[in-house]
């Protein structure tokens, strides 16, 4: 049973999840209204590239947040590059370079943790393709929070090892296909 008062939807995905991400975004309604905030495994010293290719396909304007940004409706927001990505109480984004977590940063599990616990129902949690773990901690919160959760069919992934490490912890809402998380996420 979903609500339509989502203050926030967190994606988080590694290893094949930029193209998923690309075809979401690419899907979206224009006026999409609800803030998206991406937290993609990605390499730690190549700055550009990402923002920009995902802004060639996106329907809504796709960031890299600063340090303390006031979150907006009708926009994606992706971690940066080498920073962990939290959301805060105030609705503002907190940049942080604490040691990587699951190998990883930006850590999914941060993440989306943080937003569970800043958004609890009124969060919507997404986990897609990856090669480890991080995430399925975090998407689990998610649902502990009782927000809305979906992580992406392991059929339908480059690699299946982080969605299949969430449905070993729990069993969310949905397990969707990229298609079909699109127009769940028109449908809000």
């Amino acid at each position: 049973m979903t609500n339509n008062n989502y203050k926030a939807i967190v994606i988080g995905g590694s290893a094949g999840s930029f193209s998923v991400v690309s075809k979401i975004l690419s899907k979206l309604n224009p006026d999409f209204q609800i803030p998206i905030i991406l937290c993609l495994h990605r390499l730690k010293y190549i700055r550009s590239g990402l923002v920009e290719g995902l802004n060639l396909k996106s329907k809504i304007n796709v960031i890299e947040p600063l340090d303390k940004e006031k979150i907006k409706s009708n926009t994606a927001y992706l971690a940066p590059s080498n920073y962990h990505l939290f959301i805060e109480f105030d609705n503002t984004f907190s940049l942080s370079t604490e040691e990587s977590y699951n190998h990883s940063r930006p850590s999914i599990d941060y993440t989306l943790s943080s937003a569970a616990h800043t958004f609890r129902e009124k969060c919507v949690g997404i986990l897609l393709t990856g090669a480890n773990k991080d995430g399925a901690k975090g998407i689990k919160d998610i649902f502990d929070k009782k927000g809305y959760t979906i992580v992406q069919d392991p059929e339908t992934c480059d690699i299946k090892t982080m969605p299949q490490a969430a449905l070993r912890l729990f069993q969310p809402h949905k397990i969707m296909s990229p298609d079909e998380i699109s127009a769940f996420l028109n449908s809000l």
